[in-house]
């Protein structure tokens, strides 16, 4: 997927500039994900007590959820220094060595997308974690040596959208690891209306519960359709998302009230009407519609899947009852599809 849908937890362009205006900097003000923080507060607070650093933190969830926000929490909670960079970034391991020799006692160092670090780097950061140190190996043939570069004690943040990409070992180094979930309606109505006041955007209250249900559980989604929002209220209305405004706008928008998309509607459509319902197989899914397979399994099959609307097998992705139902298709037709496998 290149990023442009508007339902995609990927930021989008400039989005994390704004998205930066509006995150949360405590835990109090982060909506949602209740035991998570009341766990969180309390690792945090026992290690501002002691004065040591953080344990290291593994954060692990759909895209959009809040993993970025989290890292920039504590480093505020704990009062401490935070550096954020992204496993892409860090191409050589100097990459790695340049951050963690600079930082200060403590720091947070969040890095995103972090299954995809390189096994180079991976392996120079599993001895920063445990010893606070880096092995550097000086010269080269015969006269090689290692030596080992002190660091400063320090917390590292890593956060990922494919947990079972990162491996055993990396992972058995977290001592707190982190599943943020998909949020309620009501979870995402206060975070609409908290990013509403904060934006100086008017909006019912009406309105807001019903772009929450349309959010797909995901606060960056929601935050991304209140903004448009505020564009067509501005221009069609007098500056106030209402219910009117907001029902006239996701048609526009072709966004229906569960939140799915046309290429949504578009996955559902292909599996009962050119595979009788299924079972089809993913890359054949993907092809059909016109997309990568890592887009289909990564952001659009999983809330179709938390839904309701499709269910996976070994065989391959079956459409349910509700699929059906929500395309106004009868099910009649396929519904011995099954017995044939």
């Amino acid at each position: 997927m290149d990023g442009s849908s508007l339902l995609s937890g990927e930021l989008i362009g400039d989005e994390e500039k704004k998205e930066n205006i509006i995150r949360p900097r405590l835990l109090e003000d982060f909506q949602g994900q209740e035991k998570l923080k009341e766990n969180l507060s309390i690792y945090i607070q026992a290690a501002r007590e002691r004065g040591e650093p953080l344990d290291h933190v593994f954060l692990s969830g759909p895209p959009g959820l809040g993993k970025t926000t989290l890292a920039g929490i504590m480093a505020n909670e704990l009062g401490v220094e935070s550096r954020v960079t992204s496993a892409p970034a860090l191409d050589k391991p100097k990459d790695l060595a340049g951050l963690l020799t600079t930082i200060s006692p403590r720091t947070v160092f969040f890095i995103d997308e972090i299954h995809r670090l390189k096994p180079a780097i991976e392996e120079m950061l599993y001895i920063a974690m445990e010893d606070y140190e880096l092995d550097w190996i000086i010269g080269q043939g015969p006269s090689a040596r290692t030596i080992r570069i002190p660091v400063p004690p320090f917390t590292l943040v890593g956060a990922t959208t494919k947990p079972g990409r990162v491996s055993s070992p990396l992972y058995t180094r977290f001592g707190i690891t982190v599943r943020l979930e998909f949020y309620s309606p009501e979870e995402l109505q206060s975070i609409i209306e908290r990013s509403a006041d904060l934006m100086e955007i008017r909006i019912k209250k009406e309105a807001s519960a019903q772009l929450s249900r349309c959010s797909r559980g995901t606060p960056r989604v929601a935050n991304r359709i209140l903004r448009r929002m505020r564009d067509f209220a501005q221009v069609q209305g007098d500056g106030t998302v209402t219910t009117s405004i907001v029902k006239s706008s996701l048609e526009r928008l072709e966004i229906d009230k569960y939140g799915l998309e046309k290429l949504d509607r578009e996955i559902l459509n292909t599996i009962i009407t050119k595979y009788s319902g299924g079972p089809v197989g993913a890359e054949t899914l993907a092809i059909s519609v016109g997309e990568g397979i890592d887009s289909l399994e990564d952001f659009y099959e999983p809330y179709l899947i938390q839904q309701g609307f499709i269910k996976r097998t070994n065989r391959g992705r079956v459409a349910t009852a509700l699929a059906y139902n929500h395309l106004g298709l009868d099910r009649s037709d396929n519904e011995n599809q099954g017995l044939l496998f």
